[in-house]
């Protein structure tokens, strides 16, 4: 019993650990700090301590401190999960997952300090992390076992609910990615109204940032509409399972707040507290639709 409410603070734990290093992550970007550190990586300018350290040098070196406790974190969850709830279908893949992209999140961090890569692959890097934060939580709900609080094998899904969530959580990385591009291309700002580009009547982005800003609106755009179809949905069809009528419209809500968010970084200048919340709700929303991808694998299903 000692063990099982241990693996439960650790798994709670290590979450909590990989949201951080989801924000820190976006942190470091928005306030330019990627060379916070030069081109050292695990030394911070040549030295494991350096002599001067600027507020660019001390989230880099925060960063990299989280990222690296967030590594020994998941490494000892995986093993303890493999040891104890092995026997769950889920378990081995999650796990797979969690380790996998950490470490693959980890060499990317290095590569872009080391050598300084191009902006496309660094866009990856938000998007890597987010995947191994999504199987970390799901590990989570697997060690604690939510399931039990109700028979998910009782909750019949039809394929029209099954064939949009795995499509729209497909689709939704499309979006994280062409967001981080933003950031990684310095494109935040390169519109300067919402929701059109510049003042005036409708026109074409006119310069490759404005063709990336407005990429990532549209793509968040269809984001919108499409959550929003699903919601209603699911709201109106399966009313009776509190976890399928609750939590997409939980997932709406937090789209909504995505896209508020989304909108006041440019009213705001690039407001760097309104900017780590943008990244907080997309993080939260991939992760809850993992979840539901995770349920629906659980249900019954219906034609």
């Amino acid at each position: 019993m000692l063990k099982e409410k241990n693996l439960k603070w650790l798994s709670v734990f290590t979450t909590i650990l990989m949201l951080f290093v989801q924000i820190g992550g976006a942190l470091v970007t928005k306030t330019g700090s990627a060379d916070g550190c030069g081109n050292s990586w695990p030394l911070c300018h040549g030295q494991v301590v350096p002599t001067q350290i600027p507020k660019e040098t001390l989230i880099e070196l925060a960063h990299r401190g989280v990222s690296g406790l967030a590594l020994i974190s998941v490494t000892w969850l995986v093993i303890l999960s493999m040891k104890y709830i092995g026997y769950k279908r889920e378990t081995k893949f999650l796990c797979f997952m969690s380790i996998a992209f950490i470490f693959a999140q980890a060499l990317i961090g290095a590569a872009a300090v080391i050598w300084q890569q191009n902006k496309f692959i660094l866009a990856l890097h938000f998007g890597i992390s987010l995947i191994s934060f999504s199987a970390v939580f799901l590990l989570m709900l697997l060690i604690f076992e939510v399931d039990q609080k109700f028979d998910a094998k009782k909750i019949v899904i039809h394929n029209k609910l099954r064939y949009h969530t795995v499509a729209l959580t497909s689709y939704i990385y499309f979006v994280i990615y062409s967001g981080a591009l933003v950031r990684h291309t310095k494109s935040s700002l390169a519109c300067s109204t919402w929701p059109l580009c510049q003042p005036g009547e409708f026109q074409l982005p006119g310069n490759f940032y404005e063709w990336v800003h407005m990429s990532h609106r549209t793509l968040a755009g269809i984001l919108f509409i499409w959550l929003a179809y699903i919601t209603y949905h699911a709201v109106k069809n399966y009313s009776q399972y509190r976890v399928i009528k609750y939590g997409y419209s939980i997932a709406f809500v937090l789209i909504c707040l995505q896209v508020t968010t989304g909108a006041l970084i440019v009213f705001t200048g690039l407001n760097l507290y309104i900017a780590l919340l943008h990244a907080l709700f997309i993080t939260l929303l991939f992760g809850l639709l993992c979840y539901f991808i995770l349920l629906i694998s659980r249900a019954k299903l219906r034609h």
